[in-house]
């Protein structure tokens, strides 16, 4: 039993490594293509624009009362030609978001401004749903996509709708995002560094190799020709980004990433907001594996994009592994005295993948990178602590059980205070906890029975542990909170 056990075991490190191996290909492929010519690639400057095409401006919300004014205002001041723009908001909002952004709409619109308000009645297809509702009513030649939390530059289609000029085949062109909240807390700058990775290295990387990418969602533009060839928006993911992006590639256009062009955001600002964000990303994922498979693996495409391809939409697999790792670790260390059938080195090599595209991303992207070093370990054990969240978010997906678009609550700006769409906690914080637990009793056992793999678990320890104590520290502000506004009201 003992030794099927550690091979199970090696078998979930093996996959780890994996990841982390590849991390390491991205991460080597994006410095490379900073280093000065010859290696350097050349990207000409986009052709002049002499007649700007039409754009219509998409902003789906829901529930979005603190940041609902600003988006709008901000896209309103556009720079772009008036005669050419059109801006949707597409609200299916349930609270008091609604009147607000009428109350917007209407401002803007008594100023000169093409925009116009759209309500559902239902949330059917989710934001999938919104969109697709929108473009009925549009017949603009460009899409441009902006969440509630988002504040674009006014620049930004002027910058982003030249480089469709290059190719017709461009079906994208996805910008930066940046973060607009990245100082309120060590948690938030974590939470900075960890998307950072994946804006300043991995799109790069992906971009330049010409793998299968994906709009993010938010602050990029979509050819209107390019959204009706794939098939249209569909809600039976909830990656409804994910699944159209890849449609389109998988049909002959491309994406363009421009990381010179930054779209300020956001960042979650509690770690049960963060993991709800994360829940959602998890299970679209695999929800559009799971349905874009076969068409993946019948591509004409190059063996090396279709492999990539399924490690890009496979991704969020790592956190099963890693929970995976820490359920067998126990009855290995007892057992086998943490001997496995595999040589350690690849692992420990892999493990340098995330620090060192975490290092390479802020090399990349800030000037003042060294004075985020004391926050990469919060990256680190925030990554660790997702894994149970996303294991779930994973289970959920190849069951197949029913979407619900969980929205992340945003916080009102410049305003920490807990807010009005504040989360309470949930099964997994208790599981995180367990977890955490589990692998400290295992890291003790360890120190006398397998010492090589004590670090490791101890690792896992203080990653469940840390995740764990967030949840439970804000779920309490946010009862006290709720408690102490209740009685002033009273």
């Amino acid at each position: 039993m003992g030794s099927l056990l550690s091979w199970l075991y090696a078998i979930a490190l093996l996959g780890m490594a994996a990841f982390g191996l590849n991390i390491w290909l991205l991460t080597l492929v994006a410095l490379a293509d900073r280093l000065p010519h010859p290696w350097r690639r050349k990207l000409t400057p986009a052709p002049a624009v002499i007649d700007w095409p039409t754009v219509l401006v998409q902003l789906p919300l829901y529930n979005e009362r603190y940041v609902v004014e600003r988006l709008i205002d901000v896209v309103a001041a556009l720079d772009y030609p008036a005669d050419k723009l059109t801006i949707q908001v597409l609200d299916d909002s349930t609270d008091d978001t609604a009147g607000i952004a009428r109350s917007r709409v209407a401002y803007h619109r008594a100023r000169g401004h093409a925009i116009t308000y759209l309500h559902r009645a239902n949330r059917s297809g989710f934001k999938a749903g919104a969109l697709a509702a929108g473009l009925e009513a549009s017949e603009s030649e460009f899409v441009a996509i902006f969440d509630a939390d988002f504040v674009p530059p006014a620049d930004f289609l002027r910058r982003t709708i030249p480089e469709f000029a290059r190719d017709r085949r461009i079906a994208i062109v996805e910008s930066r995002w940046e973060h607009l909240n990245y100082n309120q807390d060590p948690f938030t700058q974590g939470l900075g560094l960890q998307l950072d990775c994946y804006f300043g290295i991995q799109q790069p990387a992906s971009c330049v190799m010409g793998l299968l990418m994906n709009f993010n969602g938010s602050a990029g533009v979509w050819r209107r020709s390019a959204i009706n060839d794939a098939g249209g928006w569909q809600g039976d993911t909830l990656a409804e980004d994910l699944d159209l992006s890849y449609r389109a590639q998988l049909k002959g256009w491309n994406l363009i990433y421009l990381p010179s062009v930054a779209s300020p955001a956001e960042l979650p600002t509690t770690m049960l907001a963060f993991k709800r964000q994360q829940f959602r990303w998890a299970k679209g994922s695999v929800q559009v594996l799971r349905k874009l498979n076969g068409q993946l693996f019948n591509a004409r495409i190059s063996l090396f994009r279709k492999v990539q391809g399924y490690i890009h939409l496979s991704g969020y697999l790592g956190h099963a592994l890693v929970v995976i790792s820490l359920l067998l670790s126990l009855p290995v260390v007892l057992l086998d005295h943490g001997r496995t059938p595999m040589r350690w080195e690849l692992l420990q090599i892999a493990g340098f993948g995330p620090p060192l595209m975490s290092l390479a991303a802020q090399l990349v992207l800030r000037k003042d990178w060294y004075k985020r070093l004391p926050y990469y370990p919060l990256w680190i054990l925030v990554g660790i602590g997702l894994a149970l969240t996303n294991l779930a978010a994973i289970w959920d997906a190849f069951l197949g059980t029913t979407n619900v678009f969980e929205r992340t609550p945003k916080a009102p700006p410049g305003n920490q205070e807990v807010k009005t769409y504040g989360l309470p906690l949930d099964w997994t914080t208790w599981g995180e906890t367990f977890l955490a637990f589990y692998a400290f009793v295992t890291a003790m056992l360890a120190l006398e029975l397998a010492r090589g793999l004590a670090p490791v678990i101890f690792l896992y320890a203080i990653g469940f542990g840390y995740t764990a104590a967030l949840g439970f520290l804000q779920a309490d502000a946010l009862g006290q909170s709720k408690t102490a506004r209740q009685t002033q009201t009273n």
